[in-house]
């Protein structure tokens, strides 16, 4: 900070500055200051020397006479309204109103952005800046509105999976699901099929689309009637029928009677739909969700009568079955085998990584219905740059080697979409690659970080016999005596602990799940000698202890060491 004499530190506007602050006099002696802070002001850098000489005549001579203080500091107004020149001593009464009122503080002319509005004085000087509160409040605010319905949009995106997002590489399964349902909804055809693909390859995503496209259709939206069944909620068949009468709205059709004993539930619904035809009667979708573990019900009864339904020429329905085992067939009886159509759809997410690259632009891409236009093209120019980006072609590489699966993508732009707030309105390459170390967190490793230094050791020892024996399952014994050999050379730097505390540390290593039993305890065996299994790899210890806090020296010198040391 510039040094300022002692009768000037006191001085809040400039004119107190120029004049020699408060309470100098018209014959005190003025200091020499130099003003490379006003230099942007003023028209020409000018120093003012001591004494009476040059400089004060000087500007006596450029302020003009006038009478007394107030003269000078209204001919001073006047002069730089006129030329803009630079600034003179001000009177009191001149300094009193113009710190009263903030418009007149300091004089617009002085700088020629001074017009903008408001001015401000910051540490390097006086600088005139436009200070709009009311707009940039409300700049703010429907910015973070905007941002709001950003986050609305892709979350429902990722998270719902939406009838609005798009298929990726399933458009040949979807046109026979397509055409197979409208069969059934405008023809009348009873049809059956399994949908069969690993966890996130799109099964629900191709029939909700499907069943949103045929709703579209005049003639069909009105007639055809949807059953949504889960084999996670629909443990059997019983709970199965009346979730059905209750998606028909058959509830009240015969009073208490639908909700009476599994046989006239099931008498209830066949009725219902072998008293229709294909000409008169409403098309029923079925969706079996979890279809394989339908199979696991008793007799698998449910499933019989509605194949046995589709074979047959009265109410049209459609049977489609959600499944990822392959070999859900196997797992039929041979009735319900021999009334199913063996229709079978399969999603293997065959894709490459330029159509997984375009399914990331696309999947946090903005619609070209957003609300404002200019924020959703910025929006997409930064989706196209992290596109192009190296770091984020890695990451997405890396992630789609371990997993095309599209729900473990949503999962990573999820992670990254927490971050966008006001301040931070885009998605960055840094936000992707922080995602993606979140998603590839080993939940195991994260665990040895929360241990003991006594777990830890047995770890360590742990891992040292499984090198030495080449991944032959170990006792505790086994274990105690290596880690008491490891204590016997550092001894001044770990704590000898005794044997029933080391096996409470092993069996709460046992309890997380990091060590496993080889064959079932019985109840005379000694737990000192049972045989065991470590559950993390070397390099899965090596990387918890880089990161483990406060690891002793001589504990992570051990783990590193060679079997020659042992």
């Amino acid at each position: 900070m510039r040094w300022f004499p002692r009768r000037l530190r006191g001085a809040r506007d400039p004119e107190d500055i120029v004049a020699g602050g408060r309470g100098a006099g018209a014959g005190s002696r003025r200091k020499s200051l130099l003003f490379n802070t006003l230099s942007p002001l003023l028209p020409h850098k000018r120093k003012w020397r001591n004494g009476s000489g040059r400089g004060r005549r000087e500007i006596r001579s450029r302020v003009g006479a006038g009478g007394g203080r107030g003269g000078r500091s209204r001919k001073c107004a006047r002069h730089a309204g006129s030329s803009g020149v630079s600034l003179a001593a001000a009177g009191e009464a001149e300094r009193t109103t113009r710190r009263r009122d903030p418009a007149k503080r300091f004089p617009q002319c002085l700088h020629p952005y001074s017009a903008l509005g408001r001015t401000s004085f910051s540490a390097r000087g006086f600088q005139f800046v436009e200070m709009s509160s009311r707009k940039s409040k409300s700049n703010n605010l429907i910015h973070s509105e905007y941002l709001s319905q950003v986050q609305r949009i892709l979350r429902e995106r990722f998270c719902h999976q939406s009838p609005h997002s798009n298929l990726f590489g399933v458009q040949v399964q979807y046109k026979n699901l397509i055409e197979l349902l409208k069969r059934t909804a405008i023809y009348g055809e009873s049809n059956s099929v399994l949908i069969i693909g690993p966890r996130g390859s799109g099964k629900s995503t191709i029939v909700n689309h499907a069943l949103k496209e045929l709703m579209e259709v005049e003639d069909v939206s009105e007639n055809v009637l949807q059953v949504h069944l889960n084999g996670l909620l629909q443990i059997n068949d019983k709970i199965a029928l009346k979730e059905i009468t209750r998606q028909l709205n058959l509830e009240n059709v015969v009073g208490d009677k639908v909700f009476g004993s599994f046989a006239e539930n099931l008498s209830f619904i066949l009725e219902a739909l072998k008293n229709g035809d294909r000409t008169s009667s409403c098309p029923v979708i079925f969706i079996l969700d979890e279809f394989d573990l339908f199979a696991h019900h008793k007799n698998q009864t449910l499933l019989y009568n509605l194949f046995d339904v589709s074979q047959s020429a009265q109410t049209p329905i459609a049977v489609i079955g959600l499944t990822c085992r392959l070999d859900i067939l196997e797992l039929l009886e041979k009735r319900v085998k021999s009334r199913f159509s063996h229709r079978q759809i399969h999603l293997m997410n065959s894709f490459g990584f330029p159509q997984y690259l375009k399914i990331f632009k696309e999947q946090l891409s903005l619609p070209a219905e957003f609300p404002d236009k200019l924020f959703a093209e910025k929006w997409n120019e930064n989706v196209q740059c992290l596109s192009e980006d190296k770091n984020v072609r890695e990451v997405l590489q890396k992630h789609f080697n371990v997993s095309k699966n599209l729900r473990s993508l949503h999962m990573l732009l999820m992670l990254a979409l927490n971050r966008v707030t006001t301040s931070h309105p885009f998605i960055t390459a840094p936000d992707l690659m922080e995602a993606n170390q979140l998603c590839s967190m080993d939940s195991k490793a994260n665990i040895v970080h929360g241990l003991s230094v006594l777990e830890i050791c047995l770890i360590i020892a742990m891992k040292h016999l499984n090198d030495i024996y080449e991944e032959e399952p170990f006792n505790f014994q086994m274990v105690y005596n290596e880690f008491q050999k490891f204590v016997q050379r550092k001894a001044h730097s770990v704590y000898n602990f005794e044997k029933p505390v080391v096996m409470k540390a092993f069996e709460h290593l046992q309890q997380l799940e990091l060590i496993r039993p080889m064959e079932r305890t019985s109840a005379n065996a000694q737990r000192e000698y049972q045989l065991m299994k470590l559950l993390l790899d070397n390099t899965q210890i090596m990387n918890a202890l880089q990161k483990y806090p406060n690891c002793p020296t001589d504990v992570r010198q051990w783990a590193t060491s060679s079997l020659s040391w042992l």
